[in-house]
């Protein structure tokens, strides 16, 4: 498989305020066994020019892991299920 096909097989989980932020969830994402990339998003276009370590970011995951992954960012601290 190339690197074009294995990206267009990503799909955006969620978008988070910073790079740490983008970390957490994806320690959260490996433990459960789904692979993620973060990467900065100009969804915010022109917020922190020229600081790309800055701003929001996007998180990706395979498109066959999006639910699962979707369900547990869902889940807040505290909650039973």
């Amino acid at each position: 498989m190339t690197g074009d096909e294995r990206q267009s097989e990503l799909v955006r989980l969620t978008i988070v305020s910073s790079e740490s932020e983008a970390e957490v969830i994806r320690g959260l994402l490996a433990t459960e066994g789904i692979e993620s990339i973060q990467r900065p998003t100009d969804v915010a276009a022109g917020a922190l020019d020229g600081w790309a370590a800055g701003g929001a970011r996007e998180i990706l995951v395979r498109s066959s892991d999006v639910e699962t992954a979707r369900e547990l960012i869902a889940v807040q601290p505290g909650d039973s299920g």
